[in-house]
């Protein structure tokens, strides 16, 4: 019989998993529908869009470092809270951008918003209410980015196109503050002792930080989600541009749509397979298949292509975020994991802020999509090799 305390951590998993659902829906997903509408509306070059994307990537990957800081002094539903405020208020305002600096300037804030409000304290909560069931339960919490993809931003796509980002902006501001405000009680902080909450992770076992940053294991890890995000980043960010370019808005909605289904069927089926084999060759091989499914895009010039491309590509989307959190907990487990995961996601936001800047600025010099996609291809093998140069798991633990 499902215990109390058993629900409990199941109850976390679904409010996670829900405000996600918004979070990714109206952030990570719908930068590349922002930046269609910026450069149609606004007529700001796919370039200047990709650095002010890029921006917000960066910004909120360095805003993880204090809001890992807050949740481990504070209540972690205040600053999910404050998220939601932030993140909704400067959305409200998108349609009101007329200068770059001023795009510049909302996306950070927005990015702030999105950071208290995004994995930083999501996989922190559901990292430490778990312990052997850790992957499973990752994998559907995490399972919302996706699910945000699939049902809000092709709505918001949709009714950009139809009323123009100035009408639509203050509705999806709302969604976002009221959606992630409503949800935030449920968020319970994990329980601080055994006794609290026999459900919860059992301790706050693993290694320290400074032990932890110092490993081989660890510098594996953090460069290759530099190249890995680099490669998946700019690959979503300009997803529905390319096929916009390429085909048709309506193909091109159609596949973010793929593209999020398909991450939803690769995280849970990810989230079983690493219960069985190794996280980290596990990891790696989705890496290479990254690799390829950029290479299909790139040379891709019907629906049928693109969409195919769109599919193998989302597979791999739907885990690499994922896996990150599981090859972190794994090898250092709960003790120090906030500012552990927080600091490889800032490592990694070098390559979350480069690849949409990159793939931009490629775009605009060559006059298409085939290059740039080119050099995410490679930046995604690079990230299988430094995998491999990290080592195995159990190299860390004493």
């Amino acid at each position: 019989m499902v215990t109390t305390q058993r629900r409990g951590g199941w109850v976390v998993v679904g409010a996670v998993f829900a405000m996600l659902t918004v979070a990714a829906g109206l952030g990570f997903y719908n930068m590349t529908v922002y930046l269609r509408a910026l450069v149609d509306e606004r007529g700001f070059s796919v370039g200047q869009v990709s650095g002010a994307t890029g921006g917000f990537f960066l910004v909120s990957g360095i805003a993880g470092i204090p809001v890992a800081s807050l949740i481990a002094r504070h209540d972690v539903r205040l600053t999910i809270a404050a998220g939601a405020l932030l993140g909704g208020g400067s959305l409200a305002l998108l349609g009101r951008v007329s200068q770059l600096w001023q795009l510049y300037a909302l996306y950070a804030v927005f990015a702030l918003g999105f950071a208290a409000a995004g994995l930083v304290p999501a996989t922190t909560v559901v990292t430490r209410w778990f312990a052997d069931r850790r992957a499973v339960a990752l994998s559907i919490a995490s399972t919302g980015l996706s699910v945000g993809g699939i049902l809000v931003t092709p709505l918001s796509a949709r009714l950009i196109d139809r009323h123009g980002l100035d009408a639509v902006a203050p509705w999806l501001g709302l969604v976002f503050a009221v959606g992630i405000l409503a949800i935030a009680p449920f968020v319970r902080p994990w329980p601080r002792t055994l006794a609290d909450e026999p459900h919860a992770s059992a301790g706050m076992e693993g290694a320290w930080f400074r032990d932890a940053v110092r490993s081989r294991f660890f510098v594996g890890v953090t460069v290759a989600y530099v190249l890995l995000m680099l490669a998946q980043v700019g690959g979503i960010s300009h997803l529905f541009n390319l096929v916009s370019e390429r085909v048709d808005e309506d193909k091109a909605a159609t596949a973010v749509s793929v593209l999020a289904f398909a991450s939803v069927v690769g995280r849970l089926a990810g989230g079983a397979v690493v219960t069985v084999i190794s996280t980290r060759r596990f990891t790696t091989a989705l890496a290479v298949v990254q690799g390829a499914a950029l290479v299909v895009l790139s040379q891709g010039e019907s629906a049928v292509a693109l969409l195919l491309g769109t599919l193998l590509f989302g597979l791999t989307v739907g885990n690499l975020l994922l896996l990150q959190s599981i090859l972190l907990a794994e090898a250092f487990g709960v003790l120090d994991y906030p500012r552990i995961y927080s600091v490889s996601q800032l490592v990694a936001t070098i390559g979350i802020t480069a690849g949409p800047a990159v793939v931009g600025i490629i775009h605009d010099s060559a006059g298409g999509y085939t290059a740039g996609l080119t050099v995410l291809a490679v930046a995604s093998v690079g990230g299988a090799a430094a995998l491999v140069a990290g080592g195995p798991v159990s190299a860390t633990r004493s």
